[in-house]
């Protein structure tokens, strides 16, 4: 089976496009963000009054703290509030650009899934999921290459804060055939099935997915996930808080934390030489779980965003308006983001797991055939229009200058898949042993042979 896959994966890819579904182009910028019309600006509950009540009661909050409220308080919250993706919203994704981003990443999972031996379940498990064009994209692929996955078992599985990013995963991916669940305490919120009758379930926390062989995506998914701040001085280690600015009262400032915090205590390496660092602790323990999981009952995740192995130091931004935008101004109206450390995500998920990566987006799709693909897409294309479109999608995702070079994919694998066959004693053979551990898709480059 391993063996088939060595020369099958690339012939994998050929059998999963048509040229008529290869483009879903939005716009030319990895985020941007389309104006609200004064009636609804003045309509919303205002996060800043919201946040000044807070910080005069209670004093400086941690940047974590104020990220996780702009983003996803229940009331006022960033993506709780808006449908931020695509042309008509506030950002755009991989997934928006090209459906071949999607459809590679589904032979990806479909590699692993092989690789592993062909378990009877296969769950695919998304992390903030977005509008479900990365979900729809892989399952396309899965469902063009039912053969190869035989009788296995598949489900669809997709960790969702959002309200109103669930509905609209669920008109594209069940043409609107789900249903919420009764109460708001169960695990699985909201329960469909797509046209091909495959199960899809909705969790707020992936603690509620189901147990199984899984593979676990997750695309810009970490980079949302708050962050704690710490500025060394000459005292040490302290924390970057957010407060109130005293000669303004309607606006927000950063501030160093006097003394010591808990955060600033436990989250920073003793051997950090950077002056600046900003660590994911919620993303830290995200990754220990999946490590957990996938230690316990097989399976892969991958994960591709924006970030660094452990180099950058101040990557906390916004985005609005084509712009960059000031991360403490008018909070609730843009997207906040910070580049992922890698490094600290792998030394999370411990040694249970075999970590792969990061390598950039433009190695990571030529390695899984892109440039081949292209090929034949534009040779099958006759529309001006079309072929355009195609050069342009495929500039945006491998291009170094654009997304090629400043998103990544880092990837998590049980140590099985990467085991090194039994050596025989002199020349006793057996017959029995194992092949010899196949490449992991994306991460090298694969050909026929």
């Amino acid at each position: 089976m391993r063996a088939f896959l060595c020369v099958k994966t690339p012939q994998l890819v050929s059998r999963v496009f048509s040229p008529a579904a290869a483009v879903r182009w939005g716009a030319a910028q990895s985020r941007f963000l389309c104006s609200s019309s004064p009636e609804e600006t003045k309509s919303r509950p205002s996060m800043l009054r919201h946040l000044t009540t807070k910080l005069k009661a209670t004093g400086p909050i941690t940047v974590a703290e104020y990220m996780r409220e702009v983003l996803t308080n229940p009331v006022t919250g960033y993506y709780v509030r808006n449908n931020m993706l695509g042309p008509d919203g506030d950002f755009i994704t991989s997934p928006e650009i090209s459906q071949i981003f999607g459809e590679l990443l589904g032979v990806w999972i479909i590699s692993e899934w092989m690789g592993a031996g062909r378990p009877k379940q296969l769950q695919l498990v998304e992390l903030g999921p977005g509008k479900g064009s990365l979900a729809s994209d892989v399952l396309r692929v899965m469902s063009q290459l039912r053969s190869v996955l035989g009788e296995a078992s598949v489900s669809l599985h997709l960790v969702e804060v959002s309200p109103a990013l669930s509905l609209l995963q669920a008109q594209n991916l069940t043409r609107n055939y789900s249903q919420e669940a009764d109460s708001e305490d169960e695990p699985v919120y909201r329960r469909g099935e797509t046209a091909a009758g495959l199960p899809v379930s909705w969790y707020r926390r992936l603690h509620d997915v189901p147990t199984g062989f899984s593979i676990f995506v997750a695309h810009e998914f970490f980079d949302a996930l708050p962050i704690h701040k710490f500025q060394r001085t000459q005292k040490g280690w302290r924390e970057v808080m957010v407060d109130i600015d005293p000669d303004n009262p309607d606006k927000l400032r950063f501030v160093v934390a006097p003394s010591p915090t808990l955060a600033s205590s436990t989250l920073v390496q003793a051997d950090e030489r950077r002056d600046h660092v900003e660590v994911c602790a919620e993303g830290g323990i995200i990754v220990q779980q999946l490590s957990r999981r996938i230690t316990e009952d097989g399976g892969a995740a991958l994960i591709a965003d924006y970030g660094h192995d452990g180099t950058k130091t101040d990557t906390f931004r916004g985005f609005k308006g084509h712009q960059l935008h000031d991360v403490l101004s008018s909070p609730g109206s843009a997207d906040l983001t910070a580049d992922v450390d890698f490094s600290y995500l792998r030394r999370m998920a411990g040694g249970g797991v075999a970590c792969l990566g990061p390598v950039s987006q433009r190695s990571f799709l030529k390695n899984m055939g892109i440039d081949t693909r292209m090929q034949v897409l534009l040779r099958s294309c006759v529309d001006p229009s079309t072929r355009k479109q195609l050069i342009s999608s495929y500039d945006m995702l491998t291009n170094p200058n654009k997304m090629g070079e400043r998103f990544h994919f880092f990837s998590l694998l049980h140590h099985s898949r990467l085991a090194q066959p039994r050596k025989t004693d002199g020349l006793k053979l057996d017959k029995k042993k194992s092949p010899a551990p196949l490449p992991v898709a994306g991460f090298t480059e694969l050909s026929i042979s």
